[in-house]
């Protein structure tokens, strides 16, 4: 069944993906229409994650974030597909980085890297980073359960010189690397909510104690690597700029979880800037009434 729904899908995000950009935003406005005014696809999630994180807010306010949010979530889904056949030129083009310096003074300094960054604006072009730098590219995900699409993403990431591992996967991996003498850089998307049961650490995230995710923190201070955040500007439709920023050379000069603080302090600036950018529709604050008496 795997293979079978592959071959039925794929064709048709073959087509989209070279469809002209005027064509892409012209059919991601259809698509708007549909899953935010016909079916409402998650619009009672991203509405409360919106009232929980700005109280203050009208709802007028909520409203005009929340119809923005799901026009830029349109976008980013045929982005991400249009991923399939975009060249390199014109991903250059639209996802500029500010200060890809920072990037190869590392590399000047024999450091690899952990690159944080949050769901927000645009992370799917991310990988044409690996053109401008010389560190190995790996971003760190969840394996797709359909086999076929989960090999059809690796390709896509591939052909800009940059490869998904797992996290169960990442150590070994990284470690051997750095045996091995090879500078990388790997892409972490640090908002993520870890298990209630499992987190190690909870804080306040958009003013509401969550647990977090630590996993970066923790191999950046095994592996002694630099941490370093990303943030993303959206310019205008399509076109987004980057901009990195150094968390630490160090990361074993710092105390547990105080790197994953940070990180969620620069992730909650982008998003008070412009709220609209950030994935509403995932559940981040589910587990706010589980917290453990420890973390109160």
């Amino acid at each position: 069944m795997q293979l079978i729904a592959y071959i039925l899908v794929y064709p048709f995000l073959w087509l989209i993906s070279i469809l002209p950009f005027r064509l892409l935003y012209g059919l991601s406005d259809i698509i708007y229409f549909f899953i935010y005014r016909v079916f409402g696809y998650r619009k009672s999630t991203v509405k409360e994650n919106l009232e929980l994180v700005f109280p203050n807010k009208s709802e007028k306010e909520i409203s005009r974030i929340t119809s923005k949010f799901y026009h830029h979530l349109c976008d980013m889904m045929l982005e991400s597909i249009k991923s399939m056949t975009i060249s390199e030129a014109e991903l250059k083009k639209r996802y500029k980085f500010t200060n890809v310096g920072l990037i190869n003074d590392f590399g000047n300094k024999k450091r690899s890297i952990v690159l944080m960054c949050a769901h927000y604006g645009s992370w799917e072009w991310i990988f044409i980073l690996q053109k401008y730098i010389d560190h190995k590219g790996y971003a760190i995900y969840k394996r797709l359960r359909n086999k076929y699409f989960d090999g059809l993403v690796k390709r896509i990431r591939a052909r800009h010189n940059s490869y998904l591992i797992t996290t169960k996967e990442t150590f070994d991996i990284l470690n051997e690397s750095k045996k091995k003498g090879e500078l990388t850089i790997n892409g972490f998307a640090s908002d993520q909510s870890p298990k209630a049961n499992k987190a190690y650490h909870w804080n306040n995230f958009m003013g509401i104690k969550v647990p977090m995710y630590t996993g970066a923190e923790t191999l950046a201070k095994r592996l002694d690597m630099a941490v370093v955040f990303f943030s993303v500007k959206r310019l205008k439709r399509g076109y987004y700029e980057t901009t990195f920023r150094t968390i630490t050379e160090n990361p074993r000069d710092y105390k547990d979880y105080e790197i994953t603080d940070i990180f969620f302090k620069l992730v909650e600036e982008q998003i008070q800037n412009a709220p609209e950018y950030y994935l509403w529709t995932h559940k981040r604050w589910k587990h706010r009434n589980k917290v453990p008496n420890a973390f109160k």
